[in-house]
């Protein structure tokens, strides 16, 4: 809790005990939130059943025991009949005798959002005076009317107290109003855990950061909301919490390997704050930046030694080709011919390694995964022995998905064709594919091999690893891992019962859907505003255009026939396509396109939220995204 908090709470609490009222404040579960002294001054009350979070059932326990509501016959019963009254959240005012004579009278109003606020009123004196007046009213009309005086001046310093006593009801209203808005709006699991770890508070966003959890916790374990896999893996650092130590961590849930940040931060009345955030695109770009950077530093590195290597392999080939002229001994001409051999596999290894360290960038686009796993069998089969079966068991969704389907199909001939060597000439190479949730793509290839032999899976990604001996140059899985990982994705190695297997983990990203609809062109440079509107004009598209964020998105509210937006990263203003996408929340597909490097935060920012596309780019590209035909 920041200054400000702490502020208002100490002169919010302040207030109360000043009003001359005892109040009672419980929520939608009958669980004490707040209360003044006069509360628990008026009913002698110990200090646990004010202590917020104590619960209505033991309060109204406690003082039928001590006879607060008269003889009573069974205590329990009349508990329990009081509870489900409260449970209905019903205004009322009663007035009752207390047994030490003491009149009170008791006003109830409910909340919002559930739970209710009790106002209890000592009105001995009013009802003191009330009894006079009946029983003398004949003999005393001159004290009728001094007490009458008094009742008025008495009445009218309750009617200023119940004024104060409703704007204090109405601000923490406003207040607890304003706060849960807020937090409703964050994309981010918000709550509280009271001593006993259950939820106090929450918003109803649980269930959008761990699918397939309730939205409504309220009152249960943190055990019982998350389920007991997820439990345990929070578990050490809620503890951690309670223990008085703030925690922030993340890890991977099950269900769907979402990747999750979570902050525990503990208070001082013994509770814990929780906030949780699903960071799963955001891991996903961190890693293919991560890649990138590592390239780019292999890059540096071996780029002058392989230019030096490159001369003088030159240089060797230059000399077997003079060798090879001259009247030499056939021993000596094949000496020759091995070196020739040898140097030709050098320029090859050479080769490789610029595929790995040059310019390798994705270029997503609007992919059929069936399609592409069908040609791939196409491809693979005619190399495969007679003895050996290649099958496709695909069951991702027919729609398109985002991918670079060269580098993706490269990945995966790769894979088939180490499956091949690693089989002999019989056996069984499957290609399996399936989506996770909404979060990952999942292709494995598997193999009736012998497997992977321990040093294999600890080192198979390391370039120039091989167990081919000289028919293998070790970089064929580490250029399949640099592909999963340019892409945002992992990849494991792992044995099965029947053999090996490589498991790709790929992000899900569905394709824009936009056929031949009414397309919103969002660009401040009028030459190429007009150049991509003859592009999407060129595609079946109609088209709307718009200079600015702000254009764009009155456009979009107006107008309901717009099928998806168009928009450069940086426009006129403020605010970019970014703050476009972002209002939108998923309302309308959306695709972004800058001139900006890869190295700029705004580009890997973009990456994260919708397709970009790098200018210059082509009407085909652009195509391949909006999935239309030009008319």
């Amino acid at each position: 809790m920041d200054i400000s908090e702490q502020r208002i709470k100490a002169m919010t609490t302040a207030g109360l005990n000043l009003i001359g009222q005892a109040l009672s404040i419980y929520d939608n579960q009958l669980r004490l939130v707040v209360s003044n002294l006069r509360f628990q001054e008026m009913f002698d009350l110990p200090d646990a059943l004010v202590a917020p979070g104590a619960l209505f059932r033991d309060t109204i326990h406690f003082l039928a025991s001590r006879g607060e509501y008269g003889t009573v016959g069974d205590v329990d019963e009349m508990v329990e009949a009081r509870v489900a009254q409260a449970l209905t959240f019903e205004p009322h005012y009663i007035e009752r005798t207390r047994p030490n004579g003491q009149v009170i009278s008791v006003e109830g109003a409910p909340l919002p959002n559930g739970g209710w606020v009790a106002v209890y009123t000592d009105i001995t004196r009013t009802r003191q005076v009330e009894d006079l007046l009946r029983a003398r009213s004949e003999e005393l009309s001159g004290q009728l009317l001094s007490h009458a005086e008094e009742l008025s001046a008495t009445n009218r310093k309750l009617a200023a107290t119940i004024t104060a006593l409703e704007e204090a009801k109405r601000q923490l209203t406003e207040i607890e109003a304003r706060t849960r808005m807020t937090t409703e709006m964050m994309p981010a699991h918000i709550a509280h855990l009271d001593v006993e770890a259950r939820y106090d508070y929450s918003n109803r966003r649980l269930n959008s950061v761990m699918p397939g959890r309730p939205s409504d916790i309220l009152g249960l374990h943190i055990s019982e909301a998350l389920g007991a896999g997820a439990y345990e893996r929070v578990k050490p650092h809620l503890e951690q919490a309670y223990g008085g130590r703030p925690s922030v961590f993340e890890f991977t849930e099950e269900q769907d390997s979402r990747r999750l940040r979570v902050s525990f931060t503990p208070d001082k009345a013994g509770g814990v704050y929780v906030m949780s955030v699903d960071i799963t695109e955001e891991t996903q770009a961190r890693v293919a930046l991560q890649q990138t950077r590592r390239r780019a530093m292999a890059a540096q590195m071996t780029s002058g030694l392989a230019h030096d290597f490159s001369n003088l392999l030159t240089i060797i080939l230059g000399m077997q080709s003079r060798l090879d002229k001259m009247e030499l001994p056939d021993e000596a001409r094949q000496m020759i011919a091995a070196t020739r051999q040898t140097a030709h596999r050098g320029g090859q290894l050479l080769n490789r390694i610029a595929d790995m360290t040059g310019n390798r960038t994705p270029h997503p686009q609007a992919t059929d995964m069936r399609g592409l796993l069908e040609d791939l069998r196409v491809l693979a089969t005619p190399s495969l022995p007679r003895g050996m079966g290649l099958s496709v068991v695909n069951t991702l969704p027919d729609a398109a998905l985002m991918l670079d389907p060269g580098m993706v199909q490269d990945a995966l001939l790769n894979l088939v064709l180490n499956a091949r060597d690693a089989c002999g000439t019989s056996g069984q190479i499957t290609i399996s594919a399936h989506a996770i949730g909404t979060i990952w793509v999942e292709i494995t290839v598997s193999d009736t091999g012998p497997g992977f032999s321990t040093e294999a899976l600890d080192k198979a990604l390391n370039p120039f690893f091989t167990t081919k001996g000289s028919d293998g140059s070790g970089l064929g899985l580490p250029m399949v891992y640099d592909t999963v990982k340019l892409a945002g994705g992992d990849l494991n190695l792992r044995n099965t019962l029947s053999g090996a297997s490589v498991v790709l983990r790929l992000p899900y990203r569905p394709a824009p859907q936009a056929q031949g609809g009414l397309v919103l062109l969002v660009e401040d440079n009028d030459d190429l505003r007009h150049q991509f509107r003859d592009m999407l004009v060129g595609l079946g598209c109609s088209v709307i255009e718009a200079s600015s964020a702000e254009e764009a998105l009155e456009l979009v509210w107006e107008i309901s026939d717009i099928a998806m937006v168009l928009s450069d990263i940086r426009l006129e203003g403020e605010s970019t396509g970014i703050d476009i996408v972002d209002r939108l929340n998923g309302a309308l597909p959306c695709i972004l396109m800058t001139s900006l490097p890869l190295s700029d935060p705004l580009h890997h920012q973009a990456l994260t939220r919708a397709p970009v596309l790098s200018k210059p780019f082509t009407p085909t590209q652009l195509s391949a995204l909006i999935r239309t035909e030009a008319t």
